[in-house]
């Protein structure tokens, strides 16, 4: 069963904030600075954070992966925002 999440976090390094990015990429929609909706199966979620896992300074960053239920049962996503408008994320992002 496929389940969504949105994945944010916290990362102290440019270097690991670039790779975290590249990776949340492979697995899901980029829907802010830092923040991602991913639709995983549990194999899939199982091989994203292990590559996160080796990837992060587990003494300074930080993932959260937060489940916001089955995909079959979600229905439209819907995204209100307050101050700036939700804009969706077509183009990488990029950390100089």
């Amino acid at each position: 069963m496929r389940h969504n999440y949105i994945v944010t976090y916290d990362i102290a390094d440019p270097k690991r904030l670039r790779l975290v990015f590249k990776i949340c990429k492979d697995y899901g929609a980029h829907l802010q600075f830092s923040v991602f909706e991913c639709d995983l199966n549990p194999r899939e979620k199982i091989e994203m954070e292990r590559k996160l896992s080796q990837t992060i300074n587990n003494a300074e960053d930080q993932l959260l992966f937060i489940l916001i239920g089955p995909t079959e049962t979600r229905g439209e996503r819907l995204i209100s925002a307050l101050g700036l408008p939700y804009i969706k994320f077509d183009s990488s992002c990029y950390v100089v």
